[in-house]
């Protein structure tokens, strides 16, 4: 079922007659029910999806400045892959952090199934690929620190700062992730 928002496509109401009857009552024809789905907060198009895409987009940016900030990551393919993955996920929520604006600002309704999708997809994705970089970043940045005891040589602190990051930024794309999917999957 194709429901739209309000203020995209308005809905009329059934004419009353003067006892508030309704003339599709008085006639007993079948009028259609009106379903609107709530608009959760952390939905695409809602102050707390934009929420959830800014503190995605920051904790991402973070981890990616903090590990790149480093001289030495690209020498271990854990920490490029950490770098890979920030950026993507940077990149991800900045653009729907933008959609989200758009829509907030026009009151768009952001509920279309091929947007939902590519929401659902995209944050499926991304939050997969930032958990692996994050778990494969703290087994590295452990095996530096705990048992080699080879911080001295090396940035342990940035390297655990973004690892942790990191793992902030796949807290905050997990709930995008569910609530998209929960979507898609309640249609």
């Amino acid at each position: 079922m194709n429901v739209s928002h309000a203020s995209v496509h308005p809905v009329e109401e059934v004419p009353t007659t003067d006892g508030g009857v309704a003339v599709a009552e008085q006639q007993n024809v079948n009028v259609p029910m009106v379903v609107r789905m709530k608009d959760i907060q952390g939905m695409p198009g809602t102050v707390g999806g934009l929420a959830l895409r800014v503190s995605q987009f920051v904790f991402g940016a973070a981890a990616l400045s903090i590990i790149a900030s480093t001289n030495d990551f690209p020498s271990v393919t854990a920490f490029c892959f950490l770098v890979a993955a920030a950026g993507l996920q940077t990149l991800w929520s900045i653009l729907l952090a933008i959609t989200d604006i758009y829509s907030i600002l026009v009151r768009r309704y952001l509920q279309n199934y091929r947007l939902v999708c590519a929401f659902t997809i995209g944050d499926g994705v991304t939050s997969t690929l930032m958990f692996a970089a994050s778990c494969a970043s703290t087994g590295i940045t452990v095996l530096i620190d705990n048992d080699l005891d080879n911080c001295s040589y090396n940035h342990c602190v940035q390297f655990e700062t973004a690892t942790g990051m990191a793992f902030i930024c796949w807290f905050t794309t997990v709930p995008s992730f569910l609530l998209n999917f929960w979507s898609l999957a309640s249609r």
